[in-house]
């Protein structure tokens, strides 16, 4: 499809989705878009073709039949459909079963991300480099395989879990607290009432981002993301506290060899059991001694790689996307800048357990006054005052775009510096492993 002029609706309220917003904003083709729900950074963004400033919603992301309301209302030419509840929930399949075109895979093809267990099966049956691992639905099953490991394990909630749905183990105490946590106690909710019990992986990990339209695949740069709350990886997980891009110590020549060895394989894969996978593939991946092995897949994009990749991709936005729905994928070669960025996280302080909300946010502007800055906005939302207040845990993704690693960490250090909100705290520790020896 390359019609100008187009209405886009972006669906979702977080880092990722200010992130599409604001790179679709900057396509010729786009003249509106509209967010739903959208956060207190989405609607100040402006399209660039129309000077339109970009309207937000209030319609939940997980509300299928307010969006599909919505959407008869404002008529979009592409909906694009970032976070992983309402494709699991089939939001794809909703909104194209009423001839809306859709951006995601729809909810049979994003079972890659709903099911650890089906994503786990699906490589030991294809051949995908991973850890020995078991699905299990009962505590004792689990307890059993996890013992036979010794207790070097991660405990996967099979469900959707909001990123957290992981622990990680190094001894069978530790296992069986993992368990009585997800299993037992049900810590994820319903997501646990099947675990997967994955032989813990060592080495450094790192994130693999793919479109997809079907039946080819386009690979993004390496990147790096951060999981546990504290510096050192300490603490316990979260939706992720900052990203880099490139990872230095993956040369790009091997990483496509590690994509093409994990990608290939899997793209194969759906061809044969019938899965039409069109949107983005992200696989966790874990360098190990033994060579590069999928940790688990995701279906859309990450947060906060998203925040890093963007500004590093020198195409139109929206033909990529466009590619993915229409199966033209082949036809687009995806252009990366030689520069690197830094995304640093600023938090709610309690994150990721129980956080107040309502915090005045200032020095925003004062950040992005630096050169290369650019404040993406998570969990904000707009008082009817005015004031810019925290309405999430992870609240902004304060990013910086400079011609080497270390002066774009130094620039997103420099920028998270002037910003201000009670109880904020960030790592300071984003994209030292690049520079361990």
């Amino acid at each position: 499809m390359n019609k100008s002029g187009m209405r886009i609706l972006v669906i979702g309220s977080g880092g990722r989705e200010h992130a599409l917003t604001w790179k679709l904003a900057q396509s010729p083709r786009v003249s509106e878009i509209v967010c739903a729900p959208g956060n207190g950074g989405m609607g100040a963004e402006t399209v660039k073709s129309s000077g339109r400033q970009v309207v937000c919603e209030a319609v939940a992301a997980t509300d299928i039949d307010g969006m599909l309301g919505l959407a008869r209302k404002i008529r979009p030419d592409l909906t694009v459909v970032a976070p992983d509840d309402p494709l699991a929930m089939g939001m794809v399949d909703r909104l194209t079963g009423e001839g809306f075109r859709a951006w995601g895979p729809t909810r049979n093809a994003a079972r890659f991300e709903w099911s650890k267990g089906f994503s786990q099966e699906f490589m030991d049956r294809h051949g995908i480099p991973t850890a020995r691992s078991q699905v299990c639905e009962s505590p004792e099953a689990a307890l059993k395989f996890a013992d036979e490991l010794e207790g070097k394990v991660a405990v996967k909630a099979d469900g959707l879990a909001l990123g957290k749905g992981v622990i990680v183990c190094g001894s069978a105490a530790e296992a069986r607290a993992a368990i009585q946590s997800i299993m037992v106690d049900r810590d994820f909710g319903a997501a646990g009432s099947r675990v997967v019990i994955q032989e813990r992986l060592y080495g450094m990990e790192i994130s693999l981002h793919a479109f997809c339209d079907g039946r080819t695949w386009k690979a993004f740069p390496s990147s790096q993301d951060h999981k546990a709350a504290y510096d050192g990886d300490k603490g316990p997980n979260t939706g992720g506290m900052g990203t880099y891009s490139p990872a230095p110590f993956v040369d790009p020549h091997e990483f496509d060899r590690i994509a093409a060895a994990i990608l290939d394989p899997w793209m194969e894969g759906c061809r044969r059991e019938g899965i039409d996978y069109r949107g983005l593939i992200y696989p966790g991946i874990m360098l190990t001694d033994n060579g590069p092995k999928v940790i688990e897949f995701n279906s859309r994009f990450g947060d906060p790689e998203t925040q890093c990749y963007l500004p590093r991709l020198e195409n139109d936005l929206l033909d990529l996307m466009d590619a993915c729905v229409d199966g033209t994928l082949d036809s687009i070669r995806a252009v990366w800048a030689p520069h690197a960025t830094v995304c640093v996280v600023m938090a709610s302080g309690g994150y990721p357990q129980a956080y107040e909300k309502g915090k005045v946010i200032v020095g925003i502007d004062e950040a992005e006054a630096l050169d290369g800055v650019k404040v993406f906005h998570a969990g904000t939302r707009l008082r009817e005052d005015g004031a810019l207040v925290t309405s999430g845990g992870r609240v902004l993704g304060v990013t910086a775009t400079a011609m080497g690693l270390e002066a774009a960490r130094n620039r997103a250090y420099e920028a998270v510096e002037r910003i201000r909100f009670e109880g904020a705290f960030y790592r300071r520790d984003i994209a030292a492993k690049a520079f361990q020896g």
